[in-house]
């Protein structure tokens, strides 16, 4: 099945569900809201619950609450710490780092042998139809073939498939 062909079936699918969705939504008795004016009164009483919860804890990790921004900082400054620590000192930066593998060439070397052999992103690559093959399998991506035409006007198979699945 085709990528083309399972999209028209996920549109058909989803415009059964819409018509659902549409009887749901238009009866504002099903509101689970003290304010059934409107929809737009009943979110406005939900983001008033929400914004007056208090889900800041910088006390203890839990799930059903957060850091405050200023911890967060904190636990990340501490993190950088902790893994800078670990380092001697000509080689607690990148730079040093970087430094110290270009004094061995013979290891850059093969480095940048097996990086030439990635599939770049950056840039394009005269890639054999093999080596092309290879990149979609490994990435676990469709060919265009494979998709097929997306070109297709997706709207217009949406307004139909609403049009052939009334009630």
């Amino acid at each position: 099945m085709s990528f083309e062909t399972k999209m028209r079936d996920l549109i058909t699918r989803m415009a059964t569900e819409f018509k659902k969705v549409y009887g749901i939504t238009g009866d504002k008795a099903n509101l689970q809201t003290a304010d059934k004016s409107s929809l737009v009164a009943a979110l406005n009483e939900l983001k008033g619950l929400i914004g007056n919860a208090s889900g800041i804890n910088d006390a203890a990790p839990s799930a059903g609450s957060t850091y405050s921004s200023q911890k967060i900082e904190q636990q990340i400054s501490a993190a950088i710490t902790a893994l800078v620590n670990g380092a001697p000192t000509a080689l607690d930066t990148l730079k040093e780092l970087a430094d110290a593998l270009a004094q061995d060439d013979s290891d850059i070397a093969a480095l940048v042998t097996g990086l030439d052999n990635r599939l770049r992103v950056d840039a394009p690559q005269a890639l054999s139809v093999a080596q092309r093959q290879q990149g979609r399998d490994n990435l676990d991506v469709y060919s265009k073939a494979e998709i097929g035409n997306p070109e297709r006007d997706l709207v217009a198979d949406f307004n139909a498939a609403l049009v052939s699945h009334e009630p």
